[in-house]
């Protein structure tokens, strides 16, 4: 067989392959990237945690200046997880500041009868402990970089339980 005939019968073969009259099936959907799914669920929690600190703070006038820097730290954690996420347009060594969180924006999952006044002292120490407590089990399923990450994250949470029981509220 000559080469001009092979190339030629190969053409047809593919020509005729692509005219079939059987449908193709789509190909599935690649299952997302386990990474980014753990990824967006802390992101979306961190930002509840942001979110229910800037309502203490609204809530606790005087207690604002005490609640603050913990508000702080999770915006911080807040930034490093998005820096994280691929596609954020962040490098790790990105930054840029996380976007503002209204004070009296409510918590996502928070009831609409819940105002500023429903968070308490205590419920932000409820808050720290759920997400430290969640940290061992995020680990074993992350990268070892974002293992590393909340690990760190974990221990500051444990010590902010702690120290929110040194705030009166």
């Amino acid at each position: 067989m000559t080469r001009r005939a092979l190339l030629g019968s190969a053409a047809a073969a593919g020509l005729a392959a692509g005219c079939s009259s059987s449908p193709r099936k789509p190909a599935a959907p690649a299952a997302p990237d386990p990474q980014t799914v753990l990824l967006t669920s802390l992101i979306a929690n961190k930002e509840q945690l942001v979110s229910l600190y800037g309502r203490a703070v609204a809530a606790l006038p005087d207690r604002a200046a005490d609640l603050e820097p913990f508000r702080q730290r999770h915006t911080a954690h807040l930034q490093a997880l998005r820096a994280l996420l691929p596609g954020s347009g962040q490098g790790p060594a990105s930054s840029s500041p996380a976007p503002p969180v209204s004070p009296s924006a409510p918590a996502s999952g928070a009831s609409p009868s819940e105002g500023p006044a429903a968070v308490s002292v205590g419920a932000l120490r409820d808050a720290e402990r759920r997400a430290a407590s969640a940290r061992p089990g995020q680990m074993a399923a992350a990268s070892p970089a974002l293992s590393q990450l909340l690990a760190s994250i974990g221990a500051c949470e444990a010590v902010h339980v702690v120290a929110l029981g040194r705030v009166r509220g």
